[in-house]
């Protein structure tokens, strides 16, 4: 009997990739997606002994409801829809793709943050209704010169601060309790990088200690000129406060990929304000990144298939 390996989100062209990659191990690449239901997760899990999954939730039901499971690979980087304690219990391995998607996420943080500081949602949409030479009622400010500050210092924001360096930012602070000290940057707490940054960037993982890690008095540090740009996890903002501040014009204005529930909502809050621009979480995406991600994340299921352990092991037990 073949080893099953289930995909629980579809979305991808093929799995093709998958299959060339597991059959060796003789392991049948089944999709059974669950659009990010519980207890469809649960069932698709009962006679897997491995889990390739995107955005549904994997809990401590679903793993304790599948005795052949060994490992759950996350088509990503972020693992917050995995009960990660619940599977450590059980000895299932569970891993990610972190080394994957930099230059994506980043190029799309440089994107949206180019189309706030420049207003290019607004010019568009102006120009479409025959409006010529405003620019003066929409101020603008110059890039060069200006404090970039990211939250999170891991490859995405090591990314983004070499493309932004490059565009002329006079400082770059960090703010993560990980990071070493490095030759042109300064290391802050995340109060100072509010208070002082121009452009404050998140590249933070989703942990309990993130959730609203921009917050309401967070948001009332930054300057009236300042920009957010959020490439990294929807919950890391409070998404009521930011509104509240953006429709204020308390910020100059937010760059904006992942929400705190997704797909946000028709008539979101955000979806009205001229100075929010945003995109549906795609940042992660290339035709490259795709098929990097996919390769990358097989390879992780084949070293548990192997008795390997992962070479991205996110939930490590004592051995």
């Amino acid at each position: 009997m073949a080893r099953r390996v289930v995909v629980l989100d579809s979305g991808y062209d093929s799995y093709d990739t998958e299959r060339a990659i597991l059959a060796p191990l003789g392991a049948e690449v089944v999709v059974r997606a669950c659009d990010r239901d519980a207890a469809r997760v649960a069932e698709a899990l009962r006679d897997a002994e491995a889990a390739l999954v995107r955005e549904s939730p994997v809990t401590a039901a679903a793993i304790a409801a599948a005795p052949a499971l060994r490992a759950i690979v996350r088509y990503g980087i972020g693992i917050d829809n995995i009960d990660l304690d619940a599977a450590r219990a059980r000895r299932v391995f569970v891993a990610n793709v972190p080394d994957y998607g930099a230059e994506e996420v980043s190029d799309q943080a440089l994107a949206l943050l180019y189309a706030v500081v420049r207003r290019v949602a607004a010019r568009d949409r102006a120009v479409r209704e025959g409006a010529w030479n405003v620019s003066r009622h929409e101020r603008m400010y110059r890039v060069a010169g200006r404090t970039l500050g990211l939250v999170g210092y891991g490859r995405i924001a090591r990314a983004f601060e070499r493309k932004l360096r490059g565009c002329g930012v006079a400082r770059v602070l960090v703010s993560d309790p990980h990071a070493a000290p490095a030759p042109g940057i300064e290391i802050v707490d995340l109060d100072t990088l509010c208070r002082e940054a121009d452009y404050v960037s998140l590249h933070a993982p989703l942990v309990p200690e993130t959730r609203h890690l921009i917050d309401r008095r967070r948001l009332a540090l930054m300057k009236p000129t300042a920009i957010l740009v959020n490439t990294a996890r929807g919950p890391l903002v409070d998404e009521e406060a930011l509104v509240e501040a953006l429709a204020a014009g308390r910020l100059f204005g937010a760059g904006i990929d992942v929400y705190e529930h997704e797909p946000p909502r028709r008539g979101h809050p955000l979806f009205g304000l001229a100075n929010a621009v945003l995109s549906d979480h795609t940042g992660w995406y290339s035709e490259e990144s795709v098929a990097e991600l996919q390769s990358k994340a097989a390879a992780e299921v084949a070293r548990v298939l192997a008795g390997e352990r992962p070479l991205h092991w996110v939930n490590p037990w004592p051995q």
